[in-house]
Formats: C-alpha cells, structure tokens, sequence
C-alpha cells in the first residue's frame, strides 16, 4: 500500500476517533440540556422521550422560586474569585524562586509541592475543620478561601515553574545588567514572556475552585454555600427533582463554558509553551 492509498485511510480513521470521542464528551451534556427543559413527567417517562414540548419553568424556580441558586453563583464567585487572585500573588514569586534562584532547600521545597498533589482531599477534611472551628472560620468566605489556598496553592507553582525555566536566562540578566533588580526583571521581562503560562494557571486555578464540592459542603454552611453544594436542594429520600437539577447544572456550568470558550486560544498556547525544552537554562 503506498502513501496515497493510505493517507486517507489514516484521515478517515483520525476524524471517527476523533468524532467519537466528541460525542462521548458532548452527550451528557446535551442530555442534561434537553433535560432541564422537560416535565418531571417527561423526564421519568420510559422509553426516553427525545421529542417533547420544552418548557422554562425549571429555570424559572432556580432563577427566581423558593429554590433560587442566584445566592449560591454569587458565593462561587467570591470564593473562586478570592482563592485565585490569592492563588496567583503568593505562586507567581514563588515559582519564579525556584526556577530562578540557587538555594539549598529548593529541591526540597520542590519536592514538598509536587508531594502535596499526591495527599487525598478526603484525609485533609477533619485537619481542616478543627483548625476552621479554632479560629472561626467554618461558614465564612476567608475561611473557605484560605483552605482553597492550600491545595490550588502547589499546583500554581508546580504548573509555572516549568514556564519561568523556559524563558531565556540571557534576557533577564540584560535587564540584572541595566539594574533592573530582581523584581524589576521579574516585573517586566518575566511575566510579559510567560504571561501565557500564568493566563492558563489562572484559568485552572479559578475552574477547581468553581468546580470543588467536597471542602464546601463540610467546611461551608447556610451562609456560605457555592453552586455545587447547592445542588442538594433538589435533591431528597422522597424524591429528586431531575428537571430542576439539571436547570440548575446548566446555570452552574455556564460560566465555566464562556471561560473555556473566550480563553482557548490562551489555554492552547499556555499548554504548549513548555511543550519543548531546551529554551531556558537551568
């Protein structure tokens, strides 16, 4: 078989792999969408129905009803918001240390953030709470925040100290030469360079604390509650109210989407900035 015959071959068999792995993604939300717009008469029938009259009466009550989740995307807001901004101003110098500065302790320091990804989140919960209830914090927003903190803190540095590495040494020691000083070299010749790495690092940062459910439904309360936690409204032993759930996740999901959306083109080019090595010195 020569080239010609077996190129398309291999472009037919890309584009089905391809399509399948789509639909695979694409269909459990597709199937939540026409969800949020059936009965609950129509979402219990069986078979399944496909062709139905769609109603907006499910984003109606989580929107405005008795079972509003416009209090709980604001708390996700807040928290996701918070965890990130603190996220990024302690991770961007912390890894442009270990990427830039000769110390004793740094591969040390970076061993102990890449070992901090290997703890389960479930081990950290009780630790968590008896500190939270200590000080105070359990059912505020700084507390929530803080411990969001802790776990998407060694994951921002882990994920930017490959960016800073990849950067040319020879740019920031002209900007050391012009007596810049190290902030000032950090400030405008680092962070320009990488600032596709630290836009995708930001991305991640915010869409794990939006996502997050476990720390938030113990460490939150009725005053603090995200969008995920509120999900267990429509949810009880007599009954779970599929429709509404789902009108719920497609509001829940939709920030999520228009971030994806408007930052892929910052997503892709971050992902591939340190696809090859040899740019930097270490």
């Amino acid at each position: 078989m020569n080239t010609h015959t077996r190129s398309p071959l291999r472009q037919i068999m890309l584009y089905s792999v391809t399509g399948i792995s789509l639909a695979i993604w694409v269909f459990p939300i597709l199937w939540g969408l026409l969800t949020s717009f059936k009965t609950e008469r129509d979402v219990l029938a069986y078979p399944p129905k496909f062709i139905f009259t769609p109603t907006l009466d499910n984003y109606h009550e989580v929107i405005f009803g008795a079972s509003s989740i416009l209090p709980n995307l604001l708390s996700s807001i807040v928290v996701a918001t918070g965890a990130t901004l603190l996220t990024m101003l302690f991770a961007i110098p912390a890894a442009y240390a270990l990427a830039r500065l000769r110390c004793p302790i740094k591969k040390t320091s970076g061993f102990y953030v890449l070992a901090t990804q290997m703890l389960p989140p479930v081990g950290l919960i009780i630790p968590y709470y008896l500190i939270l209830q200590k000080i105070g914090g359990l059912d505020s927003y700084s507390g929530l925040i803080i411990i969001y903190l802790t776990f998407s803190l060694p994951f921002a540095i882990w994920l930017m100290v490959s960016y800073f590495e990849d950067i040319p040494l020879e740019m920031e020691e002209a900007a050391l030469l012009d007596r810049a000083g190290r902030l000032g070299a950090l400030w405008h010749v680092i962070l320009p360079q990488a600032r596709g790495g630290i836009a995708v690092t930001t991305i991640f940062v915010f869409l794990n604390a939006w996502n997050e459910f476990l720390f938030a439904v113990v460490l939150g309360g009725n005053q603090v509650r995200t969008v995920t936690v509120a999900m267990f409204n429509f949810i009880s032993v007599e009954q779970t109210q599929w429709a509404r759930l789902a009108a719920g996740a497609m509001l829940a999901m939709a920030p999520v989407i228009i971030i994806g959306i408007f930052a892929q083109r910052h997503i892709v080019k971050g992902l591939t900035i340190g696809a090859v090595k040899g740019g930097g010195r270490r």
